[in-house]
Formats: C-alpha cells, structure tokens, sequence
C-alpha cells in the first residue's frame, strides 16, 4: 500500500508528528510519499500531490491544510486527518490517537464520499469547492447586489455584504459562521447564505443538487470568487455563475466518528 503524507510546514509539532508517521508507516512495510513541501521541510525527496498514485492521504494540520491537499489532487484518493490546528473539523483524529487507528488499515478499508460543488462561468469551470465558495466586493464597505436563479426561474433578489454557497460539509464552517444550519453532510445540496443582507427576509437557502442553480452578480462594483480560501478569481462588475455537484467527491477514510457527536465536540465545547 502506498501512502501519501502532507504536513503543515508553519508548525514544528506537525512536522515532526510527520517524520514520526513516516517512520511508522515504513517500519509497517507502508510505502511513504512526501508531498514536495513537507518534503522540503524534512530534508527527503517529494512529489506534487497532483501527480501522486497513492492509495491513501495522511494530512498533518488543520482544515486549511486539509482543503489545499484536495485542492490539489487532480484524482481524488482517500484522505485521514490528524488534527494540528485549531478546530480541525475535517480532521477525525487527535495527534495522541493517531497511530493506533492508522496501524490498524489496511486495503479495502471504509471510505465516506463527501458532495464538493462546481463553478462554471460562460461553461468554463472556475473550480472545486469542498467547503464553500464566497463572492465578496474588492472594495470595502460596498454591498452586492445578488439574483438565485433555480431551474430557470429568478426565486430570490437581494443586496448584501457577500454570498456563500456552502457544501453540507463545509456548513460547519464560514457558513455557520454567517447563519446557516449544520447540514448532515450525508445530504446532497447546496446551501446558499447571504452575508449580512440588507433585507430581513433573506435567508439561508439548502437546494438539491439536482436542480440547476444560477447566482447572478448585477452590480456596478467589482467582485471576486474565493474557493475554499485557497483559490481566487476576479470576477469584474457582473458575472453568471452556475453551481453543480462536483464529478468527484471528496474521499474520508471512516474513523467510525458520529458526525453530530463530532459537532458537540468540536463546536458546542469550544
């Protein structure tokens, strides 16, 4: 089994949580894949993750580094993570259980599918979101004004600060943050939050993935897409943009962690 191992480079405990992994993996007859920059930092040779033909991921960090990790991968493959960071929501382990679960794999080992949406502009793809995509103005203090176009029909026009559509997964996020629900990320939709709207009555929308949703910028002042904080397009004075279910999901090995257990956890205790 080959196994590909990606760190936060910015924090001395992930790094030598990795080269501890490492050693582990090898001792266990595991085949051991740096990404480039945690190979960097440990002196060894790595690879991209987008080149990578491992049949696994073990991710050192925080959700950050989690979402740049999928980002990356241009075939998605079986993610764990080891949380050294601050919530670690996407990560299902804690660094002192860590080695006692990951010993324990082996191939044909569970796997849970996470929903990651789509960004087309005029049919070209913009990106991949697993958690969100956010539309902000450039310019500070200057509102947004929005069209939610479902299946063709104009069913929601409002201004605001920014709009977030949010996967179920990444409703646990900025999301939450701005007002949405927890959605059980078992659930196939798309969840739509206006950021501080200007009118009262607009509120968070869950739509399923199955129907056709548009988002209308119609304004005269610049915005920009960000992807899961990790990728950022300009998108000018008015842009049409539709949101789909992404070809690929994103790949979980199963840590056998209850999801709403994990929100008591990680959110209700913080």
């Amino acid at each position: 089994m080959k196994c590909l191992l990606v760190s936060r480079i910015d924090l001395p405990g992930a790094l030598t949580c990795a080269r501890q992994m490492k050693n582990a993996l090898e001792k266990k007859g595991v085949t051991v894949l740096l990404e480039k920059d945690t190979a960097t930092c440990l002196g060894e040779p790595g690879s991209p993750c987008g080149q990578t033909d491992a049949d696994m991921a073990v991710v050192i960090g925080g959700d950050g580094t989690i979402l740049r990790t999928v980002q990356q991968m241009q075939r998605q493959i079986p993610i764990i993570g080891i949380n050294h960071g601050e919530v670690g929501f996407l990560a299902d382990l804690e660094p002192d259980e860590a080695w006692d679960f990951i010993k324990t794999l082996s191939p044909g080992f569970a796997v849970e599918e996470r929903m990651r949406l789509s960004l087309l502009r005029d049919n070209k793809p913009l990106g991949d979101a697993l958690n969100e995509a956010l539309i902000v103005t450039t310019r500070p203090a200057k509102m947004l004004r929005f069209s939610i176009v479902i299946d063709e029909r104009i069913t929601e026009q409002f201004r605001s600060d920014g709009l977030l559509v949010s996967t179920p997964t990444g409703s646990t996020a900025y999301a939450m943050s701005a007002g949405g629900p927890i959605v059980d990320p078992r659930i196939q939709g798309f969840l739509v939050v206006p950021l501080a709207p200007y009118m009262l009555s607009s509120r968070p929308h869950l739509i399923s993935s199955n129907r056709r949703l548009e988002i209308r910028l119609e304004c005269s002042k610049p915005a920009k897409l960000v992807i899961d904080g990790q990728k950022t397009v300009e998108l000018g004075i008015s842009a049409s943009l539709v949101v789909q279910k992404a070809e690929q999901p994103a790949l979980f090995i199963e840590a056998h962690r209850n999801f709403f257990e994990k929100v008591d956890d990680k959110l209700r205790k913080l």
